[in-house]
């Protein structure tokens, strides 16, 4: 009875020790029914695991029949399980969620101000309590479902013979294989359930959004895309964007009407067949013939930032062209889990054939080749190339956005940056062809020159997407040095967070999620440094003032617009 008792009561403590890891303050703030549901999972499932391992012990013990043994259990019931103990415990359970909350809440709201949010109110603090109680009964409730499926087991081996040995081993196995099962149907329900609420997105259309009029647009007239085929980000992309006039009335020069091409990932199954089609079409609507062409790779549901490719249009006077093909209609992260072959193979097939067309055209009226991607399309076009060489010769201009940690050749500028440099503002060979920024200015801050072929990352110190590898498991990572006045992380990073073997990867792993959720200028949000990326690294000659009415004009953009939702 004592070592029941024991046991649980160790349980609880593990319990609440892994809700504190849980609470611990990450690179973005987390929604309070988010965060109670952390909490309550982690409380349920360290609950079970001490206790597993406490029951174990004391197996080892009794059959080894350790001397000790008896005194100390005596010692621990004294200690645990009179009156008097389990109201001194509960006055430190209750002590200690008392600070934890409170400890909680500063934590969070740190986060928070950090990339300018909100604080937490009152409502949240109750749905946080809520969500918490709900994960933990979903806990509890599975564990007793496999005990009772466990019994089972127990009493049809029980039927063919009665040694303990065999009937214990019949429940763990009828326990185990049930468990396995449940969590393959529930991955498997959640992977199809995905698919199909994306699938009947893609065939949706954004509201507003209609069929182009103009023969400058894929699906079009005279287009051989199919307007039914471009799924939802494609006919956002095409039915969408500023005309010629619009460009007009914020520049005060006269503007051409924009070129945007782009291939659902319906129209045909191969890659190749989608990127020939995409340059019948950058041939059918001139885009060859234009100042700049950009190849852009999109993320895993084929979506293309709303800013970076209305910031080209605006500050080249729409004399543009922007070619893009789908090759998934998934959220990013499955592509990314599943299907990492897919972006790249896109990329890949789209800029040969691109290029191939280009550079079969005389030098002289070749138009600017500009390359981009973010976050998955990012790793994906980035990938085209060998190295930083091969990028800097085969175009003139590169913005990747948000590049997954690992892009290649990403991280090895990273690796070898110059000394003194930070990894979240690195500087690579005193930024004379590659260059980062997160916030307005940032270019500016390297005085030597930035010769053509110009590349430039937009990378945050909040983005988990750059930050997420297996090393942060075992290994403290270089962004989280020190404090952010020592320079020893990014100045939107809160300096309490702090590197915790296994939890901070795990923490990392949820911010991808909540990247999206923030303001722009942290996380995994870029469209409000876009306008300074195209004109940095293709700069444009408009003056400052129409700089900065592009910008203006980027910066209204409706945050719903501005993200992959």
């Amino acid at each position: 009875m004592h070592e029941a008792r024991f046991v649980r009561y160790i349980a609880f403590l593990a319990g609440l020790a892994a809700v504190a890891l849980a609470l611990t303050p990450s690179l973005v703030p987390r929604p309070a029914l988010f965060q109670g549901f952390l909490a309550g999972l982690s409380f349920g499932l360290a609950y079970l695991v001490a206790g597993w391992l406490c029951r174990l012990v004391f197996k080892v013990l009794v059959r080894r029949r350790t001397p000790q043994l008896p005194r100390v259990a005596a010692f621990l019931s004294w200690l645990v399980f009179p009156r008097w103990g389990w109201w001194v415990s509960g006055a430190g359970v209750a002590l200690y969620a008392f600070l934890l909350g409170a400890l909680a809440l500063r934590w969070q709201n740190d986060v928070r101000t950090k990339v300018e949010m909100g604080l937490v109110d009152g409502a949240e603090v109750t749905s946080f309590f809520v969500a918490s109680l709900v994960a933990i009964g979903i806990v509890f409730g599975l564990r007793w479902c496999l005990r009772r499926v466990a019994a089972l087991g127990r009493g049809w081996t029980r039927r063919v013979t009665q040694a303990p040995a065999y009937v214990a081993a019949g429940g763990l196995l009828t326990g185990t294989l049930a468990g396995a099962l449940v969590l393959a149907v529930l991955v498997n329900v959640a992977l199809i359930g995905t698919d199909r609420v994306y699938a009947a997105r893609n065939e949706s259309t954004p509201q507003g959004i209609v069929e182009p009029a103009s023969t400058y647009r894929s699906a079009g007239p005279g287009s051989a895309v199919d307007w039914g085929k471009l799924g939802m980000q494609g006919r956002a992309f095409v039915g969408g964007g500023p005309t010629a006039h619009q460009i007009s009335e914020v520049t005060q020069q006269p503007a051409k009407e924009p070129v945007r091409v782009y291939v659902g990932e319906a129209q045909t199954e191969s890659m190749e067949a989608r990127a020939a089609l995409a340059v019948t079409e950058l041939k059918r609507t001139g885009g060859f013939e234009r100042g700049t062409l950009l190849i852009a790779t999109p993320t895993g549901s084929g979506w293309l930032e709303r800013q970076a490719v209305e910031s080209l249009e605006y500050l080249y006077g729409g004399d543009t062209a922007i070619v893009s093909m789908q090759y998934s209609y998934q959220p990013s992260w499955v592509s990314f889990l599943f299907h990492q072959q897919l972006p790249r193979e896109s990329s890949m097939a789209l800029y040969q054939a691109v290029k191939r067309e280009w550079l079969a055209m005389p030098s002289k009226k070749r138009p600017a080749l500009l390359v981009y991607g973010l976050s998955l399309g990012a790793s994906g076009m980035q990938s085209v190339f060998a190295d930083t060489q091969n990028m800097i010769s085969g175009v003139d201009g590169a913005v990747f956005s948000g590049p997954p940690n690992n892009s290649m050749p990403w991280g090895t500028l990273l690796r070898h940056r110059d000394e003194g440099s930070t990894p979240w503002q690195p500087v690579y060979e005193a930024g004379l062809n590659v260059r980062w920024l997160s916030n307005d200015g940032d270019f500016d801050t390297l005085t030597g020159p930035w010769v053509p072929a110009r590349i430039a990352y937009l990378q945050h110190g909040t983005d988990a997407v750059t930050w997420l590898t297996p090393r942060l498991i075992w290994q403290k990572p270089d962004w989280l040095a020190g404090s952010a006045s020592a320079g020893g992380r990014a100045p939107d990073v809160s300096d309490s967070m702090v590197w915790i073997p296994l939890i901070t990867y795990l923490q990392a792993t949820f911010d991808m999620f909540m990247g999206e959720a923030v303001p722009a200028r942290h996380g995994h949000n870029f469209g409000d440094v876009a306008v300074e990326a195209w004109n940095g690294v293709w700069p444009s000659g408009l003056d400052q003032a129409t700089v900065g009415k592009i910008h203006a004009l980027m910066a209204a953009i409706p945050y719903e617009d501005s993200v992959d939702n």
